[in-house]
């Protein structure tokens, strides 16, 4: 069975509330959190300590038990970046 192209292979998270992240299928790019911060479920990330602890685990991108984010969300919304 093939991997697919959205699982998360490694993340970088962003003092500005973006992730640097890399997928399966080689494409890397950047995704901005901010707009999803004042969703419920992402409100603790305002904390920067805890969004600085942004891990991959099970392909996607967690923070800790109760916050993660589904990988097919980040490989459709992650932009190419020129640093």
């Amino acid at each position: 069975m093939a991997i697919p192209k959205w699982v998360v292979t490694s993340v970088t998270p962003n003092s500005n509330y973006t992730l640097d992240i890399e997928f399966s299928d080689g494409k890397t790019g950047r995704y901005d959190m901010r707009p999803l911060l004042e969703r419920k479920a992402y409100r603790s990330l305002h904390n920067l300590g805890l969004f600085m602890l942004a891990h991959v685990e099970c392909g996607t991108v967690v923070w800790n038990d109760m916050v993660d984010i589904a990988p097919e969300i980040l490989y459709e919304g992650c932009v190419v970046v020129d640093d």
